[in-house]
């Protein structure tokens, strides 16, 4: 797979690219493909100028197309850059290359001061996580003072935590994403997956 310029590799398999990298590549090419993959609600929230909208989730039931149809640099964001790269391994395991993650995601876009359409304001999914993750586990050990054993609810979130690190998934990540909350508007998956092969020109 041939990485872009300025492209860092975050492990051994993905390629990556930093936010100054992706300025400068949608500068000199607007056409090049940015597909944002977090949920309706955050891509509402803030996303990219130009960027397309395919939720992680929605990834799966859409892969044949996107490896067929959607050639060319594409640039897979998020909000930190976690779903970006899953995405990532998702569409290279199927075939794809060209497809690149952008370090940071969303949160170091802009930080790094990266023009923004913003919309309606919720919360990204990974605070909505840190929320419910830090409240079972205060609630668990504030309980524990009455209900002998409540403490151990608080050992089960922070092993699932461990576990989120290590296999670079979150199923507490996705459930969330599932909410009514942060279904937004709603991505049109079949609707992205046309875009995506407009803009690659297929």
């Amino acid at each position: 797979m041939i990485l872009p310029i300025g492209a860092v590799v975050t492990d051994t398999t993905l390629p990556a690219i930093d936010v100054t990298s992706v300025r400068s590549m949608l500068a000199s090419n607007p056409d090049t493909l940015v597909v944002d993959v977090r949920t309706p609600a955050e891509f509402e929230t803030a996303h990219i100028d130009g960027a397309i909208n395919l939720p992680l989730d929605q990834v799966d039931a859409h892969l044949a197309r996107i490896v067929n149809d959607a050639g060319g640099q594409m640039v897979l964001i998020c909000q930190s850059g976690n779903r970006a790269s899953q995405a990532c391994a998702k569409l290279a395991g199927a075939g794809l290359t060209g497809a690149t993650v952008m370090t940071g995601g969303m949160n170091d876009w802009i930080a790094a001061g990266g023009s923004v359409k913003r919309g309606k304001q919720r919360w990204s999914l990974e605070r909505q996580v840190r929320l419910v993750a830090g409240s079972i586990v205060l609630l668990s050990v504030l309980a524990s003072i009455v209900i002998p054993g409540a403490h151990l609810v608080a050992g089960l979130v922070g092993a699932g935590l461990v576990f989120a690190a290590l296999s670079n998934t979150c199923m507490m990540g996705n459930l969330l994403a599932t909410l009514p909350y942060n279904r937004g508007p709603g991505a049109n998956a079949e609707a992205a997956v046309n875009e995506m092969a407009r803009k690659a020109g297929t």
